[in-house]
């Protein structure tokens, strides 16, 4: 007993070293924070209890279903990707407007009643003080930590979007993108090929469906394994909406996701493409063989990801409904 809370303490430790200094890259890296931007302590005075609220939220929606730590984390990069990442994933529709998550690509988003949870007890304890935003990328951290991967901290103080269009989703990346179209779609956001295959590894973590996959069975894959490609049919037996883990363990993050991809057990064309191409074959063979590497530039890139076009100042708001605009 003394031993784990001695290893938990190194831990804790660890990683505040370690936000430090990516903190410190952050910074190096060339993002500004303004008067407005943003900070690790940013809700230090105005909600000094927030994370907590919301690391609370997530570890009591996790413990009670496991497979949200995947989603969590998939909301958050859906979030970011498109409209930068300023909560606009969570507007629901109305009359006048389709949103983002009624697009294809966001239909099997899961997760919005953690969302919902935590924003509702934030705003009980500290009305109109942290963002929607906010709150998707602290959960995404969380969730990650709560699967066994790595903690980390991340700035705070994103403003709230104002717009959620489905048309803009067509900026996703899709299941079919072979490595130069998804090195070209994450380089459009600031992203470099290794960390883009980084950011890829999220998928150590959740399932896919068969409708995302199943096109690779129609004919001689030679990127997959014959075997894994007789399991990934009798998966399809049972219809599209049949789920397929990424690697054999679904619910905890670790390297596996990439060890898979060794053996050509890959589950979706975008993900196997990686070790096929000369761009990301390194990346994917070092993270394999080093999960602690893999921890750290993960951890790296979700900052990085999270910083990606943020609404400060006037340029947002903070909603008091994650679903509807102010």
């Amino acid at each position: 007993m003394l031993l784990k809370s001695r290893m938990s303490l190194a831990k804790l430790v660890m990683a505040k070293l370690l936000s430090v200094f990516l903190f410190m890259e952050v910074i190096a890296s060339g993002f500004r924070f303004g008067v407005d931007g943003l900070r690790m302590d940013y809700y230090i005075m105005t909600c000094p209890f927030g994370e907590q609220i919301v690391k609370n939220a997530v570890d009591r929606a996790l413990d009670d279903d496991p497979t949200l730590a995947a989603a969590l984390v998939r909301m958050h990069f859906h979030d970011c990707f498109i409209e930068g990442c300023d909560g606009s994933v969570l507007i629901d529709s109305t009359q006048d407007n389709k949103a983002e998550k009624d697009s294809p690509g966001n239909l099997s988003l899961r997760g919005y009643e953690v969302i919902d949870d935590a924003k509702n007890q934030l705003e009980e304890q500290c009305p109109g003080v942290v963002s929607c935003a906010d709150i998707i990328a602290m959960a995404a951290r969380d969730a990650i930590f709560w699967a066994g991967g790595p903690i980390y901290d991340i700035p705070k103080g994103r403003k709230d979007g104002r717009r959620s269009k489905i048309e803009d989703t067509i900026n996703l990346p899709f299941p079919t993108f072979n490595a130069s179209e998804l090195i070209r779609a994450f380089g459009q956001r600031g992203f470099t090929a290794q960390e883009m295959v980084v950011l890829s590894g999220a998928h150590t973590i959740g399932v896919a469906r068969c409708s995302s996959f199943k096109s690779r069975l129609t004919g001689v894959d030679p990127t997959l394994d014959s075997d894994f490609a007789k399991t990934l049919s009798k998966t399809c037996s049972a219809g599209d909406n049949a789920e397929q883990p990424f690697d054999a363990t679904r619910n905890d993050f670790d390297n596996l996701y990439f060890n898979a991809l060794i053996r050509k057990a890959g589950v979706l064309f975008s993900d196997q493409t990686l070790l096929t191409n000369a761009k990301t074959r390194a990346a994917v063979n070092g993270y394999a063989m080093n999960q602690a590497m893999f921890f750290l530039d993960f951890q790296q890139a979700m900052v990085k990801m999270g910083m990606v076009d943020v609404k400060e100042g006037g340029k947002g708001e903070v909603r008091h409904n994650c679903r509807k605009i102010n």
